[in-house]
């Protein structure tokens, strides 16, 4: 599977202040592969370690954190030898042992010609409670594959090639948003994680057949997320985050107008109410990478944060074929376009995966009053306001209230409508498989 990532892992290679790479992601979005995959195709030698697999491979890092040392041992342990100015050596599932994750300041320090990646899935749970060398390391995020990604990966390359193509000042025959919305579809099924996404691949017969092992694969992940927690945060608060993150796909379809309503704290955990008990939760699962979290703000400006509270938010998951899994959506439902009170939702959760995917920064939605748009985008210095409609019909009430008052520059309405830009009003009419595509 190609990944958009792979450009960036270049770049690390490249960079002539290359310091010790640690790749930060949930479980199961491809973190192991790319980066062996990436070892082996831009280095003479690629060494791969895994902390959880095997124990032995901490004592290698008790004694002291000198890199000469450790790489002698390491070098034992492999039976090869690691060149320290032409190979990649991997760390992988470093969060397993605390030291090695500490041993890259000194290998950055002392030996700053290694190439020296690190990955983890429950890194960003770990690094809250680890001391860590500030500076030393450079951080990159991995996410599930993204809707163009998605279609590489299944062998629609046409449509892939079309989708990065386009522009605003382009148009999009029928015949290419007829594909491009169908595989939009599928993708709100199966999502990105690679395994899910190989799995429809390969089982593609038939449409009934292809769904029901995407639908068995994804049962499977959330029960190994669940073992996760389980694993990494204790017996009590385990059983908290498991009632919270499937709790999501109720709260997000709990408002019948099809929008996805803010997160309420009510009756999601018995005997358990207000944000207070519940924060360390949240940010458990986000720090996971698990949820993607949207700050409500009450003013359009700038800074954002500034006009946030912290306890007001939407919480969506990182990966909308899972949203669909966690909350039992049949898969013919999203086909059909018939979600019900689901319709809102699970566009928005496909929006807010591609926004992260793109550009990796925190998302807003704008409320004040009874005016709500879904989303916020810092664009060149410029907000954007993005409404979402999960159909056909793009009356925008609450756009309008925030165009009159905030008289922003441009307007995107995502809708099932194809493409069209009105010059005069600065609206954007975007079909939703073009929500990447909202920095146009």
């Amino acid at each position: 599977m190609k990944r958009e990532i792979s450009h960036k892992l270049i770049q690390w290679q490249e960079s002539s202040s290359r310091k010790p790479l640690i790749l930060r992601g949930a479980r199961q979005v491809g973190k192991t592969w790319i980066l062996t995959e990436f070892g082996r195709n831009n280095f003479a030698g690629c060494h791969y370690l895994n902390f959880e697999e095997d124990d032995q491979l901490q004592a290698v890092f008790a004694p002291d954190l000198k890199p000469d040392r450790i790489l002698k041992e390491l070098e034992f342990y492999l039976d090869r030898q690691i060149d320290i100015t032409c190979d990649l050596l991997i760390f992988d599932e470093i969060q397993a042992c605390p030291r090695a994750l500490n041993s890259l300041k000194y290998f950055q320090e002392h030996v700053p010609e290694l190439a020296l990646a690190a990955a983890g899935s429950l890194l960003g749970v770990e690094l809250s409670t680890t001391s860590f060398p500030v500076g030393k390391v450079e951080f990159m995020d991995m996410f599930p594959l993204s809707f163009y990604e998605f279609m590489r990966a299944v062998g629609e390359d046409s449509a892939a090639d079309y989708l990065q193509k386009i522009t605003v000042d382009g148009d999009i025959p029928a015949i290419v948003h007829k594909r491009l919305w169908q595989q939009m579809k599928n993708y709100m099924i199966v999502g990105g994680l690679p395994e899910v996404v190989t799995a429809w691949r390969d089982a593609q017969t038939t449409p009934l057949t292809a769904f029901k092992a995407v639908r068995k694969v994804q049962k499977d992940l959330l029960v190994s997320y669940l073992a996760d927690m389980a694993k990494h945060s204790g017996a009590q608060n385990s059983m908290h985050l498991e009632r919270l993150w499937a709790n999501i796909p109720n709260q997000l379809a709990r408002e019948q107008d099809g929008s996805a309503p803010k997160f309420k704290f009510k009756n999601v955990i018995p005997g358990i109410r207000g944000y207070e008990r519940l924060a360390g939760s949240i940010d458990w699962l986000s720090k996971a990478g698990l949820i993607n979290r949207v700050q409500m703000v009450n003013n359009a400006r700038l800074p954002f944060s500034a006009y946030t509270k912290e306890s007001t938010f939407k919480l969506y998951c990182f990966d909308t074929g899972l949203l669909g899994a966690l909350g039992d959506i049949p898969p013919q439902s999203i086909l059909a376009y018939e979600y019900g009170s689901y319709k809102g939702y699970v566009a928005e959760n496909f929006v807010a995966q591609e926004f992260v995917c793109s550009s990796n920064q925190p998302c807003f939605y704008w409320r004040e009053g009874t005016a709500e748009v879904e989303f916020l985008r810092l664009i060149d210095g410029e907000i954007v306001p993005v409404e979402v409609k999960s159909g056909w019909v793009t009356q925008a009430k609450s756009l309008n209230v925030f165009a009159k008052k905030y008289a922003p520059p441009r307007q995107v309405i995502l809708s099932g409508k194809p493409l069209m830009i009105n010059r005069k009003t600065g609206v954007h009419s975007y079909p939703l498989y073009l929500a990447s595509k909202v920095v146009l």
